[in-house]
């Protein structure tokens, strides 16, 4: 059962209450990314992420991790391009004591300059992972083909330098700035009273101050370009994409299938044709990545120095050629496989509360698990047509490779 409540402060709560469960997931999200921020402190909102970990008034770090795993608990979060979550997951009897563990880090953090200067020692071996795991960091450089340096090209962990400067003064002023009751939404998915849990947030969240607006961006454009970076890997890696649509978008349901059908499953064109009949990647997949009021919808595929050319022609040939070749039997299976993934993601509660907050943050509104069916349901072969040609082939490409490889190899192809 889905309510929508708020805090006396204003914050709202979305919860969906499952008594079949014994788990409880509540996340406090606030609608701030990697996109907002200057190119001068990319990745504050990653770093201050870690940093909420690392105590508050009353709790030390080791308290805090000792306090959770007390629990049987995940206490955790993440940062994206446009939100930071903040979650706790417990048995559903450990509620009060969850909430109250993900309040005091979220509200009385004290960003210690000691923990500071160890956090940063800890991201930039971080950044350095994903620079040596290729099939990352092609994403981040994909990014910042297509939309630049600044923005949501910007990478979520920031840059060494950016880290390196970072100052306990420019998390303070990261926290005035957005961390407000109009940024912030709550959303709870699991076994609960949903009074209960409104009252104990308003307990530990009832200090939060009411603070600034959601910040308003210009759409940011799409660059159709061709950007080769050569390193020295016995893999070369290849990300190819046009430009998407964004997360509200009428069309989200249309492109998922399409997605569905070119990439996303190993029943997909592109799995079958360059992997299963050709053998020329050991991995090959397609996704859309949306945003407020943007995206994009690529290709990623890992494969040989020598076959890099091929793979790219195959992929650009694939696409190209959807909007002649769709059927009414792929239409049939992608709808059928995007039914059954999501019934079968409503079987997490992570999976549910990161649905519900989601839904807030993007569309103020709660999409019930039938009306997204039926949505999925209705999706008609020409719109799928229509919008694959719009997509692709009246739509602007990009591309990026990593690897040994020469930049001239790759002009023309599209």
């Amino acid at each position: 059962m889905f309510t929508k409540r708020h805090l006396d402060n204003g914050i709202p709560v979305v919860m969906e209450q499952l008594k079949n469960f014994r788990s409880v997931i509540l996340g406090v999200w606030v609608k701030v990314g990697s996109r907002s921020e200057t190119p001068d402190k990319s990745g504050i909102s990653h770093f201050l992420e870690h940093m909420f970990f690392k105590g508050t008034k009353k709790r030390t770090p080791t308290d805090i991790s000792i306090d959770i795993d007390s629990l049987g608990g995940d206490l955790n979060a993440f940062t994206s391009r446009e939100n930071t979550a903040f979650y706790v997951k417990v048995l559903d009897e450990y509620i009060d004591k969850g909430i109250e563990l993900l309040s005091d880090i979220f509200m009385h953090s004290t960003f210690s300059g000691e923990e500071l200067e160890k956090e940063k020692g800890v991201i930039k071996e971080e950044i350095k992972l994903v620079e040596d795991t290729p099939d990352d960091y092609i994403h981040d450089l994909f990014s910042k083909t297509v939309w630049g340096d600044v923005g949501l090209g910007q990478p979520i962990l920031g840059r060494r330098d950016t880290v390196k400067a970072m100052t306990r003064d420019d998390l303070t002023n990261h926290v005035r700035k957005y961390y407000g009751t109009a940024d912030t939404v709550v959303a709870c998915a699991g076994n609960f009273e949903p009074d209960r849990v409104v009252n104990l947030l308003n307990h530990h969240l009832g200090g939060l101050r009411r603070g600034s607006e959601p910040e308003m961006f210009s759409p940011p454009a799409f660059k159709s370009e061709v950007a080769v970076y050569p390193k020295d890997l016995s893999e070369t890696h290849i990300c190819f994409g046009v430009e998407g649509i964004s997360y509200a978008s009428e069309d989200r349901y249309v492109l998922a299938i399409l997605n569905s059908i070119l990439g996303s499953s190993v029943s997909s064109r592109l799995f079958q044709e360059i992997r299963e009949k050709k053998g020329y990647a050991y991995s090959i997949y397609s996704f859309a990545s949306s945003y407020k009021d943007a995206g994009l919808w690529a290709v990623y595929a890992g494969t040989g120095r020598k076959k890099a050319v091929t793979v790219t022609e195959l992929i650009v040939k694939e696409m190209k050629g959807l909007y002649e070749t769709l059927s009414d039997v792929e239409l049939r299976r992608a709808k059928d496989q995007l039914k059954g993934n999501l019934v079968l993601g409503l079987e997490s509660t992570s999976s549910r509360m990161q649905s519900i907050a989601r839904q807030e943050i993007y569309y103020g509104k709660y999409f019930p698990q039938k009306e997204i069916m039926k949505e999925i349901e209705s999706v008609t072969l020409k719109q799928i047509k229509d919008l694959s040609y719009r997509l692709i082939n009246q739509g602007k490409m990009c591309l990026t490779v990593f690897g040994r490889v020469k930049g001239e190899d790759f002009k023309g192809l599209f």
